[in-house]
């Protein structure tokens, strides 16, 4: 059936692209955060490990809807690791567990990668009068700038 929402579907293509983009972002952030809370140590073990676990479950939880958006607008969602590898601005996570506090300068330089992506999208997202798209996007930057922001002052000396 054809779908008639009100946003053309060179747009809605346009906005699936872009929410591919941050889907592949959130769930790549989501695996190294998942990664760092198994493998961290030190001094702050207990801090960062419960830290990463509250991060990486936010993360968890905010894929499905950005997915479930893609498929509003008509297209399949990407979900394979081969894809989201191909469609992810953030690097994979180190083979080597990095040191704690690397670690906290990775997920802080994710989450502002992610935020990134996410405003990156507001153009078509205005043009094509996509308000439930901008209010996804809306949600998430504040998220990751806000958990960029805590990430950013435990580096703090």
């Amino acid at each position: 059936m054809k779908i008639d929402i009100g946003i053309s579907e060179s747009n809605r293509q346009a906005i699936t692209d872009g929410l591919s983009h941050l889907l592949a972002d959130t769930y790549t952030l989501y695996m190294t955060t998942h990664n760092f809370h198994w493998n961290v140590s030190g001094p702050m073990f207990n801090s960062l490990h419960n830290m990463f676990m509250l991060q990486y479950t936010e993360l968890w939880n905010a894929v499905d809807p950005i997915a479930e958006r893609i498929r509003s607008l008509g297209h399949p969602a990407p979900g394979s690791y081969a894809q989201f590898a191909k469609l992810s601005s953030l690097p994979d996570a180190p083979a080597k567990p990095p040191k704690a506090m690397e670690m906290v300068a990775i997920l802080a330089q994710g989450h502002e990668a992610v935020a990134r992506t996410a405003r990156g999208l507001y153009e078509v997202v205005g043009e094509a009068h996509d308000e439930p798209t901008a209010d996804l996007l809306t949600q998430r930057i504040g998220v990751h700038e806000q958990t960029a922001w805590m990430l950013r002052s435990m580096l703090e000396e």
